[in-house]
């Protein structure tokens, strides 16, 4: 997995968290900065952390399954892109304004499950971005996915609070497409 399609690929699963921000920046009366950077800080720090942890879990097993890697990759991606849509066509969440502790572990941690799974797909299909070993490209990779999920979750914040609503379902399809795509070119790569 080459710099555009982590880069892609961070997109896609920042997609979940910015919807959340939006709802967060309808709820909120008027935003200040402190509070797009705490949804940021939180969302993009959990969108980091699960595909670390997914890659520690997969690389057990990673050896044993090279064969069928690029399947298991594409199979994942792809459950989780058809998740991403569903949920956009389920119709909104209630989130309230709440940026405290609590609200926002569980859903950071909500909005990041997809990541780990992810991450098992790092150990499957390495990043290849530097001349460097797996794992150094991979806390590059996951330092990406942090990076754009935290200028998502800021900017969805905003958009939530001057736009409203209207955007949600929009990320949430074109999140899940992405992803599609991302798992479909990995299978076809490993095909081919």
């Amino acid at each position: 997995m080459g710099i555009i399609e982590l880069l892609l690929l961070a997109v896609g699963l920042s997609m979940d968290a910015f919807a959340v921000s939006i709802c967060k920046g309808l709820a909120l009366r008027r935003v200040r900065f402190r509070q797009a950077a705490i949804c940021g800080v939180w969302f993009g720090g959990f969108q980091a952390l699960m595909p670390l942890v997914g890659y520690i879990l997969g690389a057990q097993f990673a050896d044993s399954i090279h064969t069928i890697a690029p399947w298991i990759a594409f199979a994942l991606l792809c459950l989780i892109g058809t998740n991403m849509i569903r949920e956009a066509f389920a119709g909104a969440e209630e989130v309230n304004a709440d940026l405290g502790v609590k609200s926002m572990l569980l859903l950071a941690i909500a909005t990041s499950i997809d990541a780990l799974s992810v991450g098992i797909t790092f150990a499957c299909v390495p990043i290849t971005i530097l001349s460097a070993s797996a794992l150094v490209n991979t806390l590059l990779g996951v330092a990406v996915i942090g990076v754009v999920t935290f200028a998502f979750s800021c900017v969805g914040v905003k958009i939530g609070n001057v736009f409203g609503a209207r955007y949600r379902a929009k990320a949430e399809i074109a999140g899940g497409v992405i992803l599609i795509l991302i798992g479909l070119k990995i299978l076809l790569e490993g095909l081919l």
